[in-house]
C-alpha cells in the first residue's frame, strides 16, 4: 500500500514506508547522533512516532529529560545509557523503558554505531538538558 491510500472505516490508512527513503537528521542536543522519523502524525499515525536514531562511535547526549516516556529496541552495536543515575551497556535485542520526565543520557564508547527504535507517544516531545556531568 502506498502513503497516499484513503482512511479505513477504523481509523488511517495503513502505510509501509522504506527506512532508506527517510532521511535522516543531525540531533542538536547529542554529538554524533542521528534520527530519522519513520512514522508519526505526519503520516496518520493517531497515537505514536517511531524513529530510528543512530550513535556514531565517539557520540555523547548530555544528560537530559523528556516530556514523554520512550520505549526503545536497540537495533546494533553497543552503547551506554544512563537512567536515573544508573549506567547500562545495551546491545542489539535489548528493550528499555524511559519513563517521561527521568533523566538520561548516551554514550558509545565502541568502534561501532549504536542503533535504536524509539517509539513515543504523540505530542510535546521537548528535550531539557539537566545541570551536571552526563555520568
Amino acid at each position: 500500500m502506498s502513503d497516499t491510500e484513503s482512511p479505513t472505516a477504523d481509523g488511517p490508512a495503513p502505510i509501509v514506508k522504506r527506512g532508506g527513503d527517510v532521511a535522516a537528521e543531525t540531533v542538536d542536543a547529542g554529538e554524533g547522533m542521528s534520527k530519522a522519523v519513520l512514522l508519526d502524525e505526519s503520516d496518520g499515525a493517531p497515537h505514536f512516532a517511531m524513529r530510528r536514531f543512530e550513535l556514531a562511535p565517539g557520540a555523547t547526549v548530555p544528560t537530559h529529560t523528556n516530556e514523554v516516556e520512550h520505549e526503545q529496541y536497540v537495533l546494533a552495536g553497543e552503547y551506554t545509557v544512563g537512567i536515573d543515575g544508573e549506567e547500562h551497556v545495551v546491545s542489539a535485542g535489548d528493550a528499555l523503558l524511559i519513563p517521561a520526565g527521568v533523566p538520561h543520557w548516551y554514550r558509545n564508547d565502541g568502534d561501532e554505531a549504536g542503533a535504536f527504535v524509539c517509539v513515543v507517544p504523540n505530542g510535546d516531545d521537548t528535550i531539557e538538558l539537566v545541570d551536571g556531568d552526563d555520568e
